[in-house]
C-alpha cells in the first residue's frame, strides 16, 4: 500500500464535487503483466455511476444485519427510521451557534483523519 498524495488531497477536498474516498489498484502477475485500475467514487455513490435508491439501502442494510440482527427487529428498526422525516422536533437536537462566535474560534490544523 502506498499514499498517494492526489487521493489524500481528494479524500481531504471540501469540495463535494472532487471529494473522493476512491482507490487505485496496480498488479503486476508473475509473468510481468500489469493491470491497473482507478475508481474515485463508489458506483453506489450519489455522484458515481449507479447511485442507490432508498429500496437499494435498505437491501443492503438486511443483508449486512441479516444472521445477526433478527427480521422483526430489522423490521421495527426501518419502521422507526422511515418516520424521521416526519419527527420535525428531531431538528430541534442540533445547536446552533452564532456566526461571530464561530469566526473567532480556533483553528485546530491536524484532526483524527
Amino acid at each position: 500500500t502506498v499514499e498517494d498524495p492526489e487521493w489524500t488531497r481528494r479524500y481531504h477536498s471540501e469540495d463535494p464535487e472532487e471529494k473522493a474516498f476512491g482507490a487505485r489498484a496496480v498488479i503486476t502477475m508473475a509473468n510481468g503483466k500489469v493491470i491497473a485500475e482507478e475508481l474515485a467514487v463508489a458506483d453506489a455513490h450519489p455522484l458515481g455511476a449507479r447511485p442507490f435508491e432508498r429500496e437499494q439501502y435498505i437491501a443492503k442494510f438486511r443483508e449486512l444485519a441479516g444472521g445477526v440482527v433478527s427480521s422483526s427487529e430489522q423490521d421495527r428498526f426501518l419502521d422507526t427510521v422511515q418516520t424521521l422525516p416526519d419527527l420535525g422536533e428531531l431538528g430541534e437536537l442540533n445547536i446552533e451557534i452564532d456566526p461571530g462566535i464561530l469566526a473567532t474560534a480556533p483553528v485546530i490544523g491536524e484532526g483524527l483523519l
